[in-house]
């Protein structure tokens, strides 16, 4: 699902604490969505963003942390 910036005015936007802060690529996740987990380029505030169920996000992030080859089922 896609949305614009100006449905996510209650998100509180952050990036990962391995970026570097000096403007790469990156994205960030907006916390404060009830249900939904926001995720947008960093490069682009106003731009559109994605957003995941609070569940899948969750299992994805799992995942990554035991580097998964394979999405969990």
């Amino acid at each position: 699902m896609r949305s614009t910036e100006s449905d996510l005015s209650s998100a509180a936007w952050r990036r990962s604490s391995y970026s570097d802060g000096g403007g790469g690529d990156c994205v960030e996740v907006g916390d404060g969505v009830p249900g939904t987990v926001p995720v947008r380029d960093s490069k682009r505030h106003a731009g559109a963003a994605l957003r995941f169920p609070a569940a899948a996000w969750s299992a994805f992030i799992e995942d990554v942390k035991r580097g998964a080859r394979q999405p969990s089922r």
